[in-house]
């Protein structure tokens, strides 16, 4: 089984290049199953519907979320009936939408998990637990996907090598930067601190590079835009066997500079 996993697509400019760029790696990579994360994906903050069926109409199956989720009010009138999307699993008990779904993949099932790190990030419910909590809930799945959207890469490492041997693959977002630390840990789990992200390439995390140095400069309120120019696309690449065991990782990196 074949998964690529795309990073944080970011805005207008990440949405349209992950279409170009997708047309070319579905050929080459031919994955069976295509996962992003879409949480910056509308104007740089959030999921709408438009968004999102942008990112199914380029060939995105999954998409999950992170702390970005509620910046779009408009996805709260339609997660709960799309089952595609998956925000984090540790929000509260009655928050809208649902934390992992599962999919279908060559007659496999396939576990998908969103969960949000907490250090520097809202306190939610430990993420560990509520990994554990869902694997308990489906003993019988042996392929899953954990996407750890946090802030820290000891939380993430600490995830990674938690459910080594355990998931598939544990894959870190949310800091936009690739990380070149991929590879695939004791027991076949696919792990990487942060795949990156998808969008403007001269921008800082996405954003106009101006504004960011203007707020680092003053340290007065500055409204972020998703930047313009050269563009970015970060993803990688998976290899998983009948019994859930990744053999390999790799990133995949293009852009236009």
């Amino acid at each position: 089984m074949r998964i690529l996993f795309l990073g944080d697509i970011v805005g207008r400019p990440g949405l349209d290049y992950a279409e170009t760029v997708l047309k070319e790696i579905l050929s080459e990579e031919q994955p069976d199953l295509v996962v992003a994360n879409a949480e910056n994906s509308a104007g740089g903050r959030g999921l709408n519907r438009r968004s999102a069926e942008a990112l199914y109409d380029a060939g995105v199956e999954i998409l999950t979320l992170g702390n970005h989720s509620w910046d779009q009010r408009e996805l709260i009138s339609f997660i709960d009936e799309d089952e595609r999307i998956v925000r984090p699993a540790n929000y509260p008990p009655g928050t809208p939408g649902r934390g992992y779904t599962v999919c279908r993949v060559q007659n496999t099932p396939v576990l998908i998990i969103n969960v949000m790190g907490r250090t520097f990030l809202s306190q939610l419910d430990c993420p560990f637990r509520t990994v554990e909590g869902i694997l308990r809930e489906h003993p019988d799945i042996r392929h899953v996907l954990v996407d750890i959207h946090a802030e820290t890469t000891s939380e993430k490492l600490a995830m990674g090598w938690h459910f080594a041997g355990r998931v598939s693959a544990v894959l870190g977002t949310h800091t936009h930067v690739p990380t070149a630390d991929e590879r695939v840990l004791p027991g076949g789990t696919a792990y990487i601190t942060d795949v990156g992200m998808v969008g403007p390439y001269d921008g800082i995390l996405g954003m106009d590079r101006h504004a960011v140095i203007r707020r680092q400069l003053t340290q007065m309120p500055v409204k972020f835009e998703v930047a313009e120019g050269a563009r970015q696309f970060c993803a990688v690449a998976m290899t998983w066997d009948e019994q859930g065991k990744a053999s390999e990782i790799r990133r995949i990196y293009r852009t236009e500079v």
